[in-house]
């Protein structure tokens, strides 16, 4: 008996592991496509605290609207990347000073081969913050000059 159990242990053990590496296998396929596929990319950054008032999830939102609506595409494909950042959370630092961030802000960044090689704080967000369609009209045009220089 004990060896009955011991050998289906063996042997789901073995499954597991197999099952383990293949997926593991498939991942870095699967991370070394995206990788290239999105070597050449903009990615739109808004970074906000913890603490966020009305007009900042607003901007939040018309961001988000802008790029959803306007730029389908791009974001399927990867050209086109959004990501919300609290700076205030561990390991999000770096990025005040990276961008020299001094209030919740839009940041386009244009990465070519892996890298970012310009970046551009929309700092007119705040002046459209109570106009919703010269806001996503500011944001979208921006967004198009990065996009082609992403070509």
């Amino acid at each position: 008996m004990k060896k009955i159990i011991s050998v289906v242990c063996l042997i789901t053990i073995s499954v597991i592991v197999m099952f383990a590496l293949k997926g593991m296998s498939q991942a870095k396929t699967i991370e070394a496509q995206s990788s290239t596929d999105s070597a050449n990319k903009v990615v739109v950054y808004y970074f906000h605290g913890t603490f966020r008032c009305f007009t900042c999830i607003n901007m939040e939102k018309y961001s988000r609207e802008a790029i959803e609506t306007n730029f389908k595409e791009a974001l399927q494909s990867g050209k086109l990347e959004f990501s919300s950042v609290n700076v205030e959370e561990h390991g999000n630092e770096h990025f005040e000073k990276d961008y020299q961030l001094y209030t919740k802000s839009l940041i386009l960044s244009l990465v070519k081969d892996g890298k970012e090689v310009k970046s551009k704080n929309l700092e007119k967000i705040w002046e459209y913050a109570n106009n919703k369609q010269e806001f996503i009209d500011y944001v979208t045009s921006e967004i198009n000059v990065f996009l082609k220089d992403s070509q």
